[in-house]
């Protein structure tokens, strides 16, 4: 099998939950188990919040409820892209914005780094996105933006028939 979509929405933070149930919808034609699809749907959350907040800074939205500071009442303009690709029992994603970029892409994606503290951020983005797919690239140029491509092979659960 073969499929494909692209979608492109704005980044705001409302617009996470609209990426997880996209790609959810598109996956579920390759009948993955409950748990590929939660691996899939965590590490595109995971992919676009980075977008939102670390590429455009739009950060309202992600504080603790009365956690108002004027950082979070901007909403800066910018988009992110979401494409997914079926081919046979592979599913590929990518994830890119058009925002300020990634510094150092290797220290980014140390476990429990963050850019944000003061936001408590957890730093946990790229090591969830790493732990739950089968592969992991980041491309990123400081004031072009970033691109996050990642794949999950469907039906390796095999183990699940064994029992």
């Amino acid at each position: 099998m073969k499929n494909e979509m692209k979608i492109e929405f704005d980044a705001i933070s409302i617009n996470e939950g609209f990426a997880r149930v996209a790609v959810a919808a598109f996956v579920s034609a390759m009948n993955p188990t409950m748990e590929e699809l939660a691996d899939i749907k965590t590490a595109v959350s995971e992919a676009v919040t980075n977008a939102i907040i670390h590429g455009y800074e739009n950060l309202y939205g992600y504080g603790k409820h009365g956690d108002r500071v004027p950082a979070y009442e901007t909403i800066h303009p910018g988009k992110v892209y979401m494409h997914c690709e079926i081919k046979e029992d592979t599913c590929y994603i990518v994830i890119q914005d058009k925002g300020k970029g990634i510094v150092d892409v290797d220290k980014a994606m140390e476990p429990l780094f963050t850019s944000k503290p003061e936001y408590n951020r957890s730093g946990m983005g790229f090591a969830f996105m790493e732990a739950f797919m089968d592969d992991l690239e980041v491309f990123s140029e400081e004031g072009r933006g970033t691109v996050v491509k990642m794949q999950k092979k469907i039906g390796v659960g095999s183990w699940i028939e064994a029992c």
